[in-house]
């Protein structure tokens, strides 16, 4: 029993007993709530795997854990707005079994770094093993993401300079805006129809509602504020919180380099927004127009 053994050592496997149990509430919960049978499969064996590991610690501590409620309430709302893939890879990385406190604990239970090396690899490779839709368009998501960043930077940066207030901006943000979310909605459908898809319908559906929420986001300022260039600033600072939290949801999901990614496209739209604002600029004073 580790009753009997340092402090230390039975505050941890403690602490590891109660993320087995919490994990397995977590789970459970969100089998319950899955419609896909396949996937809801999968989440089971995983819970079922970490109630035997809450069982393996209470039969070392002998003390009864009960789960973190309201950790189990977060992880289900978040996977019901960001999906199962992200929440799962998420708990991954912040609780798994390969943490400091599993090696500490193998210097003293030899069966703790089995249990870690083997939740790790089953966690692995059931993951892998999960269906989820919107990770199936992601293509069709970063294409309406990042055009609508450059194309609409680049137009609003533009469009600030040109136009004398934010109530035209805003009018001429939209309409470029939505036609280009339904253009690029449409080309999307054409293309992925010419090349046989099946599910063409829902990769334009994808490519445009992404297309126009982000446009939404960015038209935001101009339409609550009247000075241009304070709108444009916050809508830049937009543009880098929406590519920052679409690449780190990115980098977790489909386990892609975080840094890289996000400096690309940063660059991208930002340099997009450099160069139209200042030919908006030339484009003013040649054709003599004062604000």
């Amino acid at each position: 029993m580790l009753a009997d053994m340092e402090a230390k050592l039975m505050k941890a496997a403690l602490a590891a007993q109660r993320i087995e149990i919490t994990e397995y509430h977590v789970y459970a919960k969100l089998a319950e709530r899955c419609k896909d049978e396949k996937n809801a499969a999968v989440l089971r064996s995983i819970g079922e795997a970490e109630k035997a590991h809450a069982a393996f610690w209470k039969g070392k501590t002998g003390r009864d854990m009960a789960p973190e409620s309201l950790r189990v309430l977060w992880y289900v709302l978040l996977a019901r707005v960001l999906g199962l893939t992200f929440v799962l890879k998420v708990m991954e990385r912040r609780e798994g079994t390969g943490s400091k406190r599993y090696e500490l604990l193998g210097e003293a239970i030899p069966e703790a770094k089995k249990i870690g090396q083997e939740e790790s690899e089953h966690e692995k490779a059931l993951l892998g093993m999960l269906d989820e839709e919107r990770l199936q368009y992601i293509g069709s998501i970063v294409l309406g993401l990042n055009d609508a960043l450059v194309e609409l930077t680049g137009a609003l940066a533009g469009f600030s300079l040109a136009l004398p207030d934010t109530r035209l901006i805003t009018i001429a943000g939209l309409v470029t805006g939505i036609s280009a979310a339904f253009s690029m909605a449409a080309s999307d459908f054409l293309s992925s129809r010419a090349e046989g898809d099946p599910r063409a319908g829902r990769s334009a559906l994808y490519t445009g509602v992404t297309y126009l929420i982000t446009v939404l986001l960015m038209i935001l300022p101009f339409l609550l504020l009247s000075n241009a260039f304070v709108s444009l600033a916050i809508t830049m600072g937009i543009v880098i919180v929406i590519i920052l939290s679409f690449n780190y949801y990115l980098s977790v999901a489909k386990d892609l380099n975080f840094l890289r990614r996000f400096l690309e496209m940063t660059a991208i739209s930002m340099g997009v927004a450099a160069f139209s604002f200042f030919l908006g600029y030339a484009l003013k004073a040649l054709f003599g127009i004062s604000a």
